[in-house]
């Protein structure tokens, strides 16, 4: 049965393929020799995934050639994260740039800022955190205690606050930190991880996947250069960075959801109960069926959504309704592909327990589905 959605894919097919085979060839012989019930990746075998797929031009594909990327359009790193996440293997995301590498942010940098701090993240020399979220605000991400102010005598910027669920905080090289200059509002600053005054707390454990930290600054001082373009301009910058974000994020949720669906489809077809296979009781066609049909629309949305990014049509509410979608129709995807697995699939070690706990977390990250539909509502003029 021929996808819908292959007919915005057929530019890129090559590119997918190739991405697919070091997967196949590469990653998974690796993940094979993690145990069953590996949640986090041990952070050198981390390291060389991404450093081997920046070889290979995948990382961070969508950055200019002249900063190590390959000039990829949005499409096509959609594809890509739609194939990590379908391929089932536990490495193939962090061949691609995910909460550790590049980010849109930086492009808005000086020359000097984005060949001291871009180029190493996109050819995956190192990594970064976004340091945004507050214990206080959560999704009212811009409602900011963590203020910086100017020396006046020295010119360094004196950032105080507390921030929470950073990922990465741990491992990172450097961190971009958003806070409140005054009445001028947000502003970005990047602050090596050995500044004194800043420093890494608590760290969080979920259901599944990655820690996230808390970071504290206690009069961390930083250069006058620090700001990431220009005092105030953060909000702009990082929506600009969430929409692309979200995209990412809806292409995730897909290749997810298209991998529980195959993982219920293959099982409905060769158990067998009351002398049948259970592919043939209609209640586990409905799951099988209406999975099919939800992840389809879904696929569709995010590839139209990144194409009018490629376009320059993008706007945060189309990221929003393709992240929104993508998200809730893999937690649906994987519920049904389990109840179809029944006991099976909830046992510690199957592919599916996993996904089970991991994929909630995409309804979370970037904006929770609650913030994205008052997005949505609010470009409809409601509220």
């Amino acid at each position: 049965m021929s996808a819908l959605s292959s007919v915005l894919e057929a530019g890129h097919r090559e590119l997918v393929g190739a991405f697919e085979d070091f997967v196949r060839r590469e990653l998974v012989p690796l993940a094979g020799e993690l145990p069953p019930e590996t949640d986090v990746v041990p952070a050198d075998l981390r390291d060389y995934v991404r450093t081997r797929s920046a070889k290979l031009g995948f990382y961070a594909g969508d950055y200019p050639e002249a900063l190590g990327g390959a000039d990829m359009p949005m499409v096509a790193v959609v594809l890509l994260h739609h194939a990590a996440g379908r391929s089932g293997c536990l490495l193939a995301p962090y061949a691609l740039a995910n909460a550790e590498g590049p980010s849109p942010i930086l492009r808005f940098g000086t020359e000097e800022q984005i060949k001291r701090y871009l180029v190493p993240l996109v050819r995956a020399e190192a990594t970064r955190c976004l340091a945004l979220t507050e214990p206080g605000t959560g999704s009212d991400a811009f409602a900011l205690t963590t203020t910086a102010r100017q020396d006046e005598a020295t010119g360094e910027w004196v950032l105080n606050g507390h921030k929470t669920f950073v990922s990465n905080a741990d491992r990172a090289d450097f961190a971009v930190v958003v806070a409140r200059v005054g009445d001028e509002g947000p502003t970005a600053f990047v602050a090596p991880m050995d500044t004194p005054g800043l420093r890494v707390g608590q760290r969080y454990v979920g259901m599944s996947g990655e820690p996230v930290f808390e970071m504290l600054l206690t009069d961390a001082r930083l250069p006058a250069d620090a700001v990431v373009g220009g005092v105030g301009a953060a909000m702009g910058d990082t929506m600009d960075s969430l929409s692309r974000g979200r995209i990412v994020v809806a292409a995730m949720c897909n290749g997810i959801a298209e991998h529980a669906l195959k993982l219920g489809v293959d099982y409905a077809r060769q158990r067998v109960a009351f002398g049948s296979t259970i592919g043939s009781f209609q209640h586990v066609q409905e799951h099988l069926v209406t999975s099919k049909a939800d992840l389809e629309a879904a696929k569709l949305l995010t590839l139209a959504c990144a194409r009018q990014l490629d376009e320059g049509e993008a706007s945060p509410e189309n990221a929003a309704l393709a992240k929104l979608t993508a998200s809730e129709t893999a937690v649906r995807v994987v519920d049904r592909a389990l109840r179809v697995h029944g006991a099976n699939g909830w046992l510690r070690g199957h592919p599916l327990e996993r996904l089970y706990r991991h994929v909630r977390m995409m309804t979370i990250i970037e904006g929770t589905s609650e913030i994205q539909k008052v997005i949505i509502a609010r470009a409809m003029g409601l509220g």
